[in-house]
């Protein structure tokens, strides 16, 4: 036979602001009727102290956080899921990485900090449960919330991807990991050491200047195009083609190189002892 073999890649993503419009924290707090802005206050807190790994906040703060411990079920994680504003076509993308694109094959894995629940909720009926994984909780028999089982965030989640890479029996060079935010640098610097693909979704300066491409859009499929790109190695004409096929046409895609300059006075007292001394 020579029919060519598929080549088999572990595609990872993370959960919120990548795969959502809105971050699980601020969707429980106002399902708690807790201001947005007391949870962005003790948040910001714990990363400025660097109390948990980063993306971890809300999950220290359902377990430690008083106002939240003594009122959050598991219910209110999965009410939350279902109140996460999703971005388009996720199913679209899944079922196509799924499926196959010329002679390869993408596992899609989900892996973020957020609480299993919220993401199980979110993602029902488009993601498998067993292909999600986010911070576990043990609860009393009271249903709160007495401990973390396993937090899926900073080196936690590069060893989920570990795991999984061993049990899918693939090259560190045959990962793609895609997020949108600093709670992505560990995993992203791990993929990329490795000759693995890593995508930014987001602005946010420190992951742009990691990731090895950076892509913006509404639409959960627009992460396709660096893949068919850099990986399939298909020329942008038979990208929009294979867009086309799916129903969508590019209308446009620029690719631009952004300079993140910084600009300080400069001290003349000083600039004058040096020039003189």
């Amino acid at each position: 036979m020579n029919s060519k073999p598929v080549k088999k890649y572990l595609f990872a993503s993370d959960f919120d602001q990548t795969l959502t419009f809105n971050d699980s924290g601020y969707v429980l707090s106002e399902l708690l009727d807790i201001p947005v802005a007391e949870f962005e206050r003790k948040a910001a807190g714990m990363a400025r102290l660097n109390l948990v790994q980063q993306g971890a906040e809300l999950a220290y703060l359902l377990l430690h956080d008083p106002e939240f411990r003594q009122r959050v079920r598991k219910e209110h994680l999965y009410e939350a899921g279902r109140r996460v504003r999703l971005k388009e076509n996720i199913k679209r993308l899944y079922e196509i990485l799924e499926r196959g694109i010329a002679g390869y094959h993408f596992d899609f894995y989900v892996l973020s900090a957020a609480p299993v629940e919220v993401i199980q909720s979110a993602l029902e009926g488009i993601v498998p449960k067993d292909h999600i994984f986010g911070t576990e909780f043990r609860y009393s028999p009271s249903g709160e919330i007495e401990s973390i089982v396993r937090a899926t965030a900073g080196y936690g989640k590069v060893a989920a991807l570990d795991r999984l890479q061993a049990e899918l029996e693939v090259g560190p060079n045959q990962i793609v990991y895609v997020g949108d935010g600093s709670s992505d640098l560990h995993v992203m610097l791990h993929v990329n050491v490795r000759d693995g693909f890593t995508i930014a979704v987001s602005e946010t300066r420190l992951v742009t200047q990691v990731a090895k491409r950076t892509i913006l859009g509404s639409n959960a499929l627009a992460v396709l195009a660096p893949i068919l790109e850099e990986i399939v190695g298909w020329p942008r004409p038979e990208i929009r083609k294979f867009f086309e096929s799916y129903g969508f046409l590019i209308q446009e895609w620029d690719r631009t190189r952004t300079d993140w300059l910084t600009l300080r006075p400069v001290n003349h007292e000083i600039s004058r002892a040096v020039a003189t001394s």
